[in-house]
């Protein structure tokens, strides 16, 4: 799933300035092996724990986080160049994940069902061990999707961050500690994906999987799955669609539209890179749009007035620029020179929807503006992709706001605002954006078997 040397380290480097911030041993397959071994056998004592023994530990471990928030923070501007605003959300976030899972510990119940000549009840029994491997774009919130409500269900959770942002997973681990999770229980083992992420895919003792990165490294986890028949949760890519109807409040769609899709560098797969915007407003909105754009200040993650970082990577870098080419008609903020891997805001017009930087995912901060012309034009153009993760539509019109919502092929849609993700309300998408759904009531649940005993009342 890399095509990094199995053999070396990982180097963290600061994506504002290049500079190394931390070199970290990658695990091997042997450190996988062991990690099952250690995992399998914390998580029996800790399924065999009362409910409300389970759910303290997690708050203890929640509050632990919140003590912590600034470090992890600060830890999460050094490696993955969020700003700093968005790193202390992401920190809370974790915490507020955890609480949230703690709640539903003595919740997760079964069922008794009416059946003739006895009783028939069910349980949900955790499933034992659970591989989570998370994404560099939001390195700590994301890892928190699979691991609270993971651990809240019974399971243990071995954790594989992204090769280039280790950093975070391993400062939760040894907070979980110091909270008193027990050990083994959560492990964090960064390293290559062609070797840790492979092991822990493809190792029998690992239950289930839990990904969130690109489609293509998707269907490659899924397929070695398959084999085993193990259980998994993909979030994969998104091209989502910000549609703009002629009866919207155009002032406020385009103020909102350029963070809709410049929030974390566009390195978001929820972010809103085709804006469609109705043919008969199309001039007036770009007019409204232009300022809005131009005003997002780029720079320094630290400065509390930044609202957009660099890239994580300059083979991110160069991948954006690839999607730009001198061909396109383009609209562009600022961004800092030097060190860094900085790129600045830009809107592409003028292009067909086909056309590379309108159909695939740039995964950086880069929207195209199209048009289109009643409400069926709209939601064919919003549909005429391989992904449906999220997207937003502006409307005065509520049958409209209703009728679109319906049609469009995607999981998590917002009216007249650009929200996706709410840790209590269910994510995850259609078609190629993924299988399964994470967060909300249901989370615990996803890591659960569901088992049927009947009791003969007649014997």
């Amino acid at each position: 799933m890399s095509d990094a040397p199995a053999t070396a380290d990982l180097a963290v480097l600061n994506p504002a300035t290049e500079e190394l911030v931390a070199t970290v041993p990658a695990a091997t397959r042997d450190d996988v092996d062991a990690a099952v071994a250690k995992a399998a056998a914390a998580q029996r004592g800790w399924a065999a724990a009362a409910p409300a023994d389970r759910a303290r530990a997690l708050r203890r471990f929640a509050a632990v986080v919140d003590g912590h928030i600034e470090e992890l923070a600060l830890l999460e501007v050094r490696e993955a160049g969020h700003t700093l605003a968005n790193a202390r959300w992401e920190a809370g976030n974790v915490r507020d994940l955890l609480e949230f899972a703690a709640g539903g510990v003595e919740r997760l119940s079964g069922r008794q069902i009416p059946v003739a000549g006895g009783i028939d009840v069910t349980f949900l029994e955790p499933l034992g061990v659970i591989g989570v491997i998370a994404p560099w774009n939001f390195p700590m919130p994301i890892a928190a999707w699979g691991l609270a409500p993971a651990l809240a269900a019974g399971n243990a959770v071995i954790l594989k961050p992204a090769e280039t942002t280790p950093l975070t997973a391993l400062r939760l681990a040894e907070l979980a500690l110091e909270a008193g999770i027990p050990e083994h229980l959560f492990q964090v083992l960064p390293g290559h994906g062609a070797v840790t992420g492979d092991a822990l895919v493809e190792h029998p003792g690992v239950a289930k999987i839990v990904f969130t990165g690109s489609t293509r490294v998707g269907k490659q986890i899924m397929a070695k799955c398959a084999d085993r028949v193990k259980r998994v949760t993909l979030e994969l890519g998104g091209k989502s669609p910000n549609i703009v109807f002629a009866d919207a409040d155009l002032e406020t769609a385009a103020a909102a539209a350029p963070m809709a899709y410049l929030d974390n560098t566009g390195q978001d797969c929820c972010a809103r890179t085709r804006i469609l915007v109705q043919r008969s407003v199309y001039d007036r909105f770009l007019e409204l749009v232009v300022p809005a754009l131009e005003a997002v200040r780029v720079g320094d993650p630290l400065d509390e007035k930044t609202q957009m970082g660099p890239l994580i990577s300059r083979t991110q870098l160069e991948r954006v620029r690839g999607y730009v080419t001198d061909d396109l008609t383009t609209i562009r903020g600022t961004a800092p020179e030097g060190p860094g891997f900085w790129y600045p805001p830009t809107l592409v017009t003028d292009v067909a929807p086909t056309a590379p930087v309108a159909a695939e995912e740039v995964f950086g901060p880069v929207a195209v503006v199209l048009p289109f012309e009643d409400e069926e034009d709209a939601v064919r153009l919003a549909n005429a992709t391989e992904y449906g993760l999220s997207g937003s539509l502006w409307t005065r019109d509520l049958g409209r706001a209703l009728r679109v919502s319906r049609a469009v092929a995607a999981g998590n849609l917002s009216v007249n605002s650009h929200s996706s993700v709410r840790y209590w309300t269910p994510f995850g998408g259609y078609k190629q954006s993924g299988l399964g759904r994470e967060l909300g009531p249901d989370a615990l649940t996803a890591f659960t078997e569901t088992k049927n005993v009947f009791i003969s009342t007649e014997a």
